[in-house]
């Protein structure tokens, strides 16, 4: 019964399984699904919901320090709280990839309210570096 509340849906990105049939998932990996998809929308991409999604994207252009990570942590966690009643939040931080793309890995520690079973997703956010920009 606790699984069923966390449901079923398209398995994402939406795509033919091996029958021609669309795929679905449920429980655990939909909620997984769930939080890509919702850190993955825009505000106002949505036409019938345009208060659905996260303003992570309004980061894209800004440097890879601190106060990119505290904004990218509150983005996700007002994001994650007003759109994902199946999850308790009980940590996000981050960490900057050395890397040449400005990567911002956004790791996120959550619990299903249903079994109180603690999972985690590590988010990747790509950041355009300012050298990209000239």
């Amino acid at each position: 019964m606790a699984q069923s509340f966390l449901g079923t849906g398209w398995r994402f990105p939406i795509f033919p399984d091996a029958t021609g049939c669309l795929g679905y998932t449920k429980d655990d990996a939909n909620v997984e699904q769930s939080l890509h998809i919702l850190l993955l929308t825009q505000m106002g991409e949505r036409v019938m919901r345009p208060d659905y999604g996260c303003e992570l994207h309004r980061l894209i252009f800004s440097p890879n320090d601190n106060t990119t990570s505290g904004l990218a942590i509150h983005y996700v966690r007002q994001a994650l709280d007003r759109w994902e009643p199946r999850i308790s939040v009980t940590a996000i931080t981050f960490d900057r990839a050395e890397d040449e793309l400005g990567t911002l890995l956004v790791d996120i520690g959550y619990e299903l309210r249903s079994s109180s079973s603690p999972r985690n997703l590590i988010y990747p956010f790509y950041l355009v570096p300012a050298e990209a920009t000239r």
